[in-house]
């Protein structure tokens, strides 16, 4: 079997950023959190990477993260575009960017052979979450049931102090695998409580801190690809002419489980999520990144430049 790749959606990073030359350095040396993830999927083991990117984002992505790869990893690039549609499918005039992650994975079909794990470009996971999941998957294979999994984080170790995010509340079967996937988002901390909307603040609702969150760290068997150009060509002809209209991966896991295509276990992790959602949030991330280089997780230098 061949071994397990790493996936990587970063097709949305120039329009959150303003362009990739904005995006703010979290390491000493000018490292940006995609690069502790690379660095963490090679020690855990995986050995190919694809990111999913957009064509007018090739050349700088290429020079701000792909060239530092050089020897370490093999690399790929899928581009999710408005026509990158199953056979068939045309993209409705009114429709002005691509369809979220369940998308994004799909226009990597082509250069995904083998078992796969799919992250964020710009979460940072932890070298353990990439560990766990890269030993998933050398030994994932589809039974009567699709064999995927999921790293599982602690709600409260994924939240910022600087407002509302939002996150995927998991619920767990009694044999503690995935049951379903709620999104919520708008979750927000207050004081020792974390709350959600779903009204635009009218109301919030308790949640427990303690609860599963998926952060969109997935583990899945080729399997997957099928069912998501299937299922996109159901959501296009739903739902394609809505403007903003998305076609989310959680969602289509989600289906999966209910329908019982699908077992999707869950990898616990006690690891504190990192990411950059508000402008406040970054010396948060500077500060911690910091301390993992002087406890030793890292060298100064990560690529050894």
């Amino acid at each position: 079997m061949s071994k397990p790749i790493l996936v990587v959606m970063a097709a949305g990073m120039g329009s959150r950023y303003g362009g990739l030359k904005q995006i703010d350095p979290v390491g000493p040396s000018g490292e940006i959190i995609i690069d502790y993830s690379i660095h963490d999927a090679i020690e855990a083991g995986f050995e190919k990477v694809v990111f999913i990117i957009r064509p007018e984002i090739e050349d700088a992505f290429r020079e701000k993260v792909g060239d530092s790869l050089d020897g370490r990893i093999e690399t790929a690039y899928a581009f999710q575009t408005l026509d990158a549609l199953p056979t068939g499918m045309t993209c409705p005039p009114a429709r002005q960017k691509p369809w979220g992650t369940g998308h994004a994975v799909f226009c990597a079909k082509d250069l995904i052979d083998a078992p796969f794990a799919v992250i964020n470009a710009d979460d940072f996971y932890g070298r353990a979450a990439f560990s766990k999941l890269y030993n998933y998957l050398e030994a994932a294979a589809d039974t009567d049931t699709y064999d995927y999994c999921m790293v599982g984080y602690v709600l409260n170790n994924t939240l910022t102090d600087h407002g509302h995010v939002s996150r995927g509340v998991c619920r767990v079967d009694a044999e503690g695998r995935l049951a379903g996937i709620d999104e919520r988002t708008k979750i927000q901390r207050f004081g020792a409580e974390v709350k959600y909307t779903d009204d635009e603040g009218a109301t919030w609702t308790a949640i427990d801190p303690q609860s599963i969150a998926s952060m969109n760290m997935f583990g899945y068997t080729p399997s997957i690809l099928d069912e998501l150009e299937s299922r996109f060509v159901a959501f296009l002809e739903e739902k394609g002419q809505e403007p903003k209209s998305e076609f989310f991966i959680p969602l289509v896991t989600s289906d999966l489980i209910a329908e019982g295509k699908a077992a999707v276990h869950i990898l616990p992790t006690d690891a504190h999520w990192l990411g950059v959602t508000y402008q406040e949030d970054t010396p948060v991330v500077q500060k911690a990144i910091l301390e993992l280089v002087a406890a030793g997780a890292y060298p100064e230098c990560l690529w050894g430049k």
